[in-house]
């Protein structure tokens, strides 16, 4: 997949936390034993804006028991922004996620967004691409499924 940068050695990302849609702080080791696209996004991001409904397709497509798709929002405030700009791009299949301090950007190493990250079962950080994607493409597809696979 083009701009995806596969990483020879996996390692565990440092430590993020953030919220889901009801309040609840977790972190990515609540998605162990899942392999995980965690997109780094925010509404103000216009890539991020023509990048999530391939998102919400993938998650459509290939999500369940062994795959979800994490869209960590970075905006600071309430779960309201987030919210609203879901309802505007017509996102229906993701679940709602929020770092209202935005530190998982500067933790992950986001120096623009959005960022992708593709983590296995393990948690570990398969690769990474920068900037927007059509994440559910054939190509996109195969690479997470090659993932799934080998777990």
């Amino acid at each position: 997949m083009k701009g995806f940068v596969s990483f020879p050695k996996l390692e565990a990302p440092d430590p993020v936390s953030f919220r889901n849609a009801a309040g609840e702080e977790l972190g990515l080791d609540a998605f162990k034993g899942k392999v995980v696209l965690l997109n780094l996004w925010a509404t103000w991001c216009g890539p991020c804006r023509h990048e999530m409904p391939a998102l919400d397709r993938l998650q459509a497509d290939l999500g369940g028991p062994d795959f979800e798709v994490v869209a960590l929002s970075l905006d600071k405030g309430g779960m309201e922004g987030p919210k609203a700009f879901y309802e505007e791009v017509g996102v229906t299949n993701l679940a709602l996620y929020q770092d209202p301090s935005a530190r998982a950007g500067v933790t992950l190493g986001a120096f623009g967004l959005p960022l992708t990250m593709l983590l296995d079962k393990e948690g570990r950080v398969v690769g990474r691409l920068v900037g927007a994607a059509e994440w559910d493409s054939p190509d996109a597809k195969a690479l997470i499924k090659a993932v799934l696979e080998r777990e």
